[in-house]
Order: C-alpha cells, then sequence, then structure tokens
C-alpha cells in the first residue's frame, strides 16, 4: 500500500479531459462477424457482457479475406504503433483545446499503453507528431495494464507539485484489437469480446490558493495504491509459443477477487480522511467488465445509479483498458451535477493484482 498527500501550496486541479477513438464502430453482432465466431456458448460470452457498441481500429472489410486476430505479431505490433498515435495524439489535442492551451504549453507528458511495446517510446513519437516543445519532460508507464492511467495520473500529480502554473498531460492510448487472438477458447472469447480501441488523455495543473480552476473537474487531494501479489497470475500478457504471439489472459476469478478486497483497497484512503463511504458522491470506476463492476457495487453498496458513466462506457466502447476512467469522468463533467465541496473517488483495477485510487474534491 502506497499513500501520497498533498502538502504543497495549491491544489492540483484537473482542468482538461479529451478522448479519442477509432472511426470504425462496431456491434457485437458485427464483431462476431469479424471474428468469425459462430459457437452459440462464445456467442453468448460476447451478447451478455453489457456491451453494445466498440471502437475498433480495423475495417470490415477484414471479414472476407482475414479474421481479426489472424495477424501475425508483427502486422499487430505496426496496427499497435500506427493507431496510439494517431488516436493519442487526438485525445490529446481534444484535451488541451478544453483547457484553452497550445501544444507547445504541454511541460510534462505521461503516455500510458499495455497493448504494444515501442521503442523510441510512444512519449517520443507523439512529440514528434505533435510538435512538442524539446524541454517537454517525459514519461511512459508500459505494462502496467488496465489500472496504469492513475499511475500515470500519480505521475503528473506529483510533477506538478514541483512546477506550479506548468501543464502536465497524461495520455492513455489502447489498441487492445491489436492484441487479439484468434481460437474457439472460452478465454479468448472473453478477452476478444471486452476490450475495446480508445484513447483519453487528461490535464493537470498546480494552481496557487484562491486561483479559478475548471468547475466542472475536481482537484486531487490524495492517491492510493493497493496490491494483491497473490493473485499476479490472475490477469497477464503474455508470449504463446503455440500462436507465436502474445495474448491477454483474465482468470475467471478476477471478479471475485476484486469484489473480496475492494472494500479494503479504499478504506485507508476513504478513512484517513476522516470520511465514511457514504460520504462520497461520485465514483469513476474503470469499466473492467459488467462482473467485475456487479462485484464492486455489492461489496461497496452502491446502486447502479452510482457508476452510471462507468457502465455507460461499457456499453458504448467496452474496456479500453487504461483510460476507460477517463471517459468516464468526462462523461460526469459533462453531466455538471458535481456540486463545490462534493467528493469522489476514481479507481482503476489492473495486473498485480493492484487497486489503484484517488480521493478528489470540487
Amino acid at each position: 500500500m502506497n499513500n501520497n498527500k498533498q502538502s504543497h501550496a495549491g491544489k492540483t486541479h484537473i482542468v482538461g479531459v479529451g478522448t479519442a477513438t477509432s472511426p470504425n464502430r462496431y456491434t457485437q453482432t458485427e464483431i462476431l462477424a469479424l471474428q468469425g465466431i459462430e459457437d452459440e456458448k462464445l456467442r453468448a460470452i460476447y451478447l451478455q457482457g453489457g456491451i453494445e457498441t466498440r471502437h475498433l481500429s480495423v475495417a470490415m472489410a477484414t471479414a472476407n479475406n482475414l479474421k481479426v486476430g489472424d495477424e501475425s505479431q508483427g502486422e499487430l505490433l505496426d496496427r499497435h504503433r500506427r493507431e496510439a498515435i494517431k488516436i493519442g495524439s487526438q485525445a490529446i489535442l481534444n484535451c488541451i483545446a478544453e483547457v484553452g492551451a497550445r501544444v507547445e504549453d504541454i511541460a510534462y507528458l505521461c503516455c500510458v499503453t499495455s497493448t504494444g511495446f515501442l521503442v523510441p517510446s510512444l512519449s517520443i513519437l507523439l512529440s514528434q507528431h505533435l510538435g512538442l516543445a524539446k524541454h517537454c519532460h517525459r514519461a511512459d508507464i508500459v505494462g502496467m495494464g488496465c489500472s496504469a492511467g492513475l499511475n500515470g495520473l500519480q505521475s503528473a500529480y506529483n510533477w506538478s507539485a514541483r512546477h506550479p502554473e506548468k501543464l502536465g498531460v497524461v495520455v492513455c492510448a489502447e489498441v487492445c484489437s491489436a492484441a487479439y487472438v484468434s481460437d474457439n477458447k472460452i478465454g479468448t472469447a472473453v478477452v476478444n469480446s471486452l476490450f475495446g480501441d480508445g484513447a483519453s488523455a487528461i490535464a493537470v495543473r498546480t494552481c496557487s490558493e484562491g486561483e479559478q480552476a475548471q468547475p466542472k473537474y475536481p482537484h486531487i487531494t490524495q492517491m492510493h495504491s493497493y496490491v494483491l501479489t497473490e493473485q499476479v497470475a490472475a490477469m497477464n500478457f503474455s508470449w504463446q509459443d503455440e500462436r507465436n504471439k502474445y495474448s491477454f489472459y483474465l482468470s475467471k476469478e478476477v471478479p471475485y477477487a476484486i469484489g473480496h478486497e475492494v472494500k479494503n483497497a479504499l478504506s485507508d484512503l476513504i478513512f484517513g480522511n476522516g470520511l465514511r463511504f457514504s460520504d462520497i458522491d461520485h465514483w469513476v470506476i474503470h469499466s473492467g467488465g459488467k462482473k467485475v463492476l456487479d462485484a464492486i457495487c455489492l461489496n461497496l453498496n452502491l446502486p447502479k445509479h452510482a457508476i452510471r458513466h462507468t457502465k455507460s462506457v461499457l456499453r458504448d466502447y467496452g474496456n479500453v483498458s487504461s483510460g476507460s476512467f477517463l471517459f468516464s469522468l468526462q462523461r460526469l463533467g459533462e453531466e455538471r451535477c458535481a456540486a463545490p465541496g462534493d467528493i469522489g473517488v476514481f479507481m482503476t483495477m489492473g495486473p498485480g493484482m493492484s487497486i489503484e485510487s484517488a480521493l478528489v474534491r470540487w
């Protein structure tokens, strides 16, 4: 466990959020056709997971000649590189447009991805593509999976504390379809039915006391980590010799493990700030899947309405990995239902097994 509570003068405010996806949007039924799946048990996994549509960086014409997931590892990595630059840069531009900033105003860029490996890193490729300042500080978070968006925000939060008034941006660019494999196994169907392609970006700035920030987003009060190393094998992305490529694995125990530990994972963050779970006005949670969200609601005694943004993101985009929670935060901001003084919790879950969280206030 780790705590990081802001103690410097001023508050680190979230000042902008932006998202981007591939223009190719498919229903789950269309994706079944793309992947050539006819087995009724496998089809049920796609159609009963609370997901209606997903954005994938593949064209429907693929169904006529090559099933999604049959690409070579080299082709998948190339697609990840190409699409991560495209949607990642667009998410950044959408984010800083909300701030009223220019690309050259970005003083810190943290890039998060777990769906491909890049050298030079994604931060360099995006710096080149967008024309970031040569002195822009950079960091890359690779391989931390679906929880990594909050790890990236932790990095920007720490940097911002040392560089008040400067603009820091975190971008999560995930091309999950570039990690699909094709077979008739139930485990593969669970992965391929769940993940979509998407990018999201968040901008932060540490403002002086009394300075007016973006009213629809909160400031960060504290960040927290909770790791269950006994569940290290429950989620992984590893090389498969028989397939000659990498593939995701999700244990069927994941929803139960998260549900069992979620209250413990958040207790220090909430009780340590003199709060109760009932004091939390807004929940922004990673859209990890229907069963995961059901387990969280059950164990935290949350009504479905409390995670309406997360459930709607799952419905419309699927699980877009590390940046999913920012899609939900954007919808919360657009709703403009948060009032001054409201308290919120951000939470992401990923391999390790890790549960990352942040306490925020409006």
